[in-house]
């Protein structure tokens, strides 16, 4: 397959910036970049000695959602509403994960406040999150087919919509299997660095938004500082120098920054089981099978990775539910209002109360208390039916010595037009060995911020502080 050169395709007639309008931008998310893994990435190392960089605060709790929601509007979780990677709505009875629509972000966002400044200022979303619905110009976002067989098949969104069919056919379909999942790895980073070039290159935007998620898969299945994980700090690094480099052509300030670092944990907490064990946690069984029951629950958790919102019914079940939980072996704090407030995290989305992991645990959605009774998505790669986050959807069950042979046979049928079911996800999450979400220990292992031009940033940038930063190295601010 051919690289898409920066020349490629239609050229809009207005072209780059002027010199006399705002200086253009790309914006690199490399989740879980800490000054560690900025050792072997020479690419970016350089950008960083030859421009400025600085450690990044970063928000509770630090994940992917709440911190790149805080990045683009200025505002903590407990003004911009974005509290996890997915919450209990309430509204709906039910715990929902990695939604799509910008409408659930609070705040004044960073293109917002550009455009006010100059009128006509363009933004391209490169699979930032929250892209669907946000008033961007050029948005790019994973978007698999559902099939009314109920097959999935990988694929993104894209406005304007034409670009879709202009991507495929140059880079083919978006590689859904390697953005998340057993495969996952450099695949959906390359195209994803392919398709921003493309987009570049074509519509020169003034603010392009490209997000990196390689660094994601290897530091949580070996932990930061095994050697599969360097290398693969060092891959996507290589990868990046051609982006880089367009990025120089055409007088592009970058900024690369993390969302969190990522630590080496040995310690998967239970915290639904707990519930359930001290009689506050519902189940309702079908088939066999146990589902959470939230609208009946008196208190369940939603894990999201080192954070746990715990939603607690009835004011009375408060102490109950505090009970259950003092003394749980892995957790470090449990938020009350108070702490919620001193935290930026008090919020209506927010968990009557907020479990913070020990340094090196981390929170399971488990809710089962026998294996034998585990609903069926538990071994798929299932981000929006499970009630809570599964790092584990990132291995194959090494105790099915068929589980290969098992994942091909469902892969003929799916080529077959068959309904299918990848059940190739193990029920032990002792393997994870990489996790994050607590705020960092030190700025070593924290998230950063990468500049090219020299002197942008002091001796640290807070994340509420991005959104004006950029606007600044705009021009703007």
């Amino acid at each position: 397959m051919t690289r898409p050169l920066p020349s490629d395709g239609p050229t809009p007639s207005d072209g780059p910036a002027s010199p006399d309008g705002p200086t253009p931008l790309l914006v690199l998310d490399v989740v879980g970049l800490t000054p560690r893994l900025l050792d072997h990435m020479p690419h970016l190392k350089k950008l960083g000695q030859s421009g400025s960089r600085a450690p990044l605060g970063t928000v509770l709790p630090a994940v992917t959602c709440a911190a790149q929601s805080t990045f683009l509007t200025g505002t903590h979780p407990s003004e911009h509403g974005i509290v996890g990677n997915g919450w209990y709505f309430r509204e709906l009875g039910d715990v929902l994960l990695w939604r799509q629509h910008n409408g659930l972000v609070a705040g004044d966002r960073l293109w917002d406040a550009a455009r006010r400044a100059h009128p006509g200022y363009t933004v391209a979303n490169i699979c930032w999150w929250y892209a669907m619905g946000a008033d961007t110009d050029i948005t790019v976002t994973p978007r698999p087919v559902y099939y009314a067989d109920g097959r999935k098949e990988p694929d993104c969104y894209t406005r304007p919509p034409a670009l879709h069919d202009e991507l495929t056919d140059r880079l083919g379909t978006f590689p859904l299997f390697h953005f998340w999942g057993p495969g996952a790895d450099l695949v959906s980073s390359q195209w994803i660095i392919d398709a921003t070039r493309h987009i570049m290159g074509t519509r020169h935007p003034d603010l392009t938004l490209c997000y990196l998620p390689h660094l994601d898969y290897d530091l949580q299945r070996f932990g930061p500082d095994d050697p599969r994980s360097l290398k693969a700090a060092a891959d996507l690094d290589a990868a990046l120098a051609p982006l880089l480099d367009d990025a120089r052509a055409e007088g592009r300030t970058v900024v690369a920054l993390s969302e969190y670092g990522i630590t080496r944990v040995n310690r998967p907490v239970d915290i639904n089981r707990a519930l359930r064990r001290a009689g506050l946690l519902e189940v309702h069984t079908q088939d066999g099978m146990e589902y959470l029951d939230p609208m009946a629950s008196r208190a369940f958790a939603v894990a999201d990775h080192q954070i746990a919102h715990v939603y607690v019914r009835r004011p009375e079940d408060l102490d109950a539910t505090r009970a259950a939980l003092d003394g749980l072996p892995g957790i470090e704090q449990l938020l009350d209002d108070e702490g919620k407030k001193a935290q930026h995290l008090d919020h209506p989305r927010a968990g009557e109360l907020v479990a913070v992991a020990e340094p090196d645990a981390w929170f399971t959605y488990y809710y089962w208390l026998d294996d034998d009774r585990a609903p069926d998505f538990a071994q798929l790669v299932e981000i929006h039916r499970k009630p809570g986050y599964d790092p584990v959807e990132l291995f194959m069950d090494p105790l099915d010595p068929y589980v290969k042979v098992k994942a091909a046979g469902a892969l003929a049928r799916k080529k077959l037009g068959m309904r299918y079911r990848m059940a190739v996800v193990p029920l032990d999450p002792s393997p994870i060995r990489g996790s994050h979400g607590r705020l960092p220990a030190s700025d070593d292992d924290g998230p950063l911020l990468i500049c090219s031009t020299p002197r942008a940033v002091g001796d640290r940038v807070a994340a509420t502080d991005v959104k004006q930063l950029l606007l600044r190295l705009a021009g703007l601010g």
